[in-house]
């Protein structure tokens, strides 16, 4: 299978290397691998929820670590985007809980409301839908996460209401 390579302006601001400069100082000088993560974050937040490989290999140089040790932390965990995302971003939990109460059945309900596939995103930007693992919420389910907020209960009505919102721009992404 062929991948494709996308390609992404890489904006370090002098606001985001202070960001990052103040994430790696909780750290001890010879361990800025640890600030990985955190800072894996901050560098996706700025530059359109996703890391291409050679922002990867930017955050790599900045934490003095080879680029591998990054694109090993991307590839894992399903909260770093590898290509470009819709602004709003369905993450659906798809572990057991979650599936038992038909959340797969509203992935499809919700990919065909709004004329995608599962890891697509719509031709104007602004949607996509993942499956994601468990996000800790079970006793919600079916659940996803929109930005930095959890979807709890949800149903067709919730689903189409919710696609309405984002549309509307009355849905808030980010607790910061």
């Amino acid at each position: 299978m062929e991948r494709t390579h996308y390609k992404q302006e890489i904006n370090i601001t002098e606001t985001l290397m202070n960001r990052i400069n103040e994430l790696i100082s909780h750290y001890p000088e010879d361990k800025k691998k640890s600030a990985l993560l955190p800072v894996l974050h901050e560098v996706q937040d700025a530059h359109d929820n996703w890391l291409s490989i050679e922002l990867m290999d930017k955050v790599a140089e900045i934490l003095h670590i080879k680029p591998i040790e990054v694109y090993e932390v991307v590839s894992f965990y399903t909260m770093f985007n590898q290509k470009p995302v819709g602004k709003y971003m369905f993450e659906f939990c798809q572990t057991s809980p979650c599936c038992l109460n038909g959340v797969e059945n509203l992935m499809d309900y919700t990919c065909n409301k709004l004329g995608i596939n599962i890891g697509e995103t719509t031709p104007d930007g602004q949607f996509s839908v993942v499956g994601v693992e468990c996000l800790g919420a079970c006793g919600y389910a079916p659940m996803m996460q929109l930005g930095d907020f959890y979807q709890e209960h949800l149903t067709e009505d919730k689903i189409d209401k919710l696609i309405v919102d984002c549309r509307d721009n009355k849905i808030t992404l980010h607790d910061k």
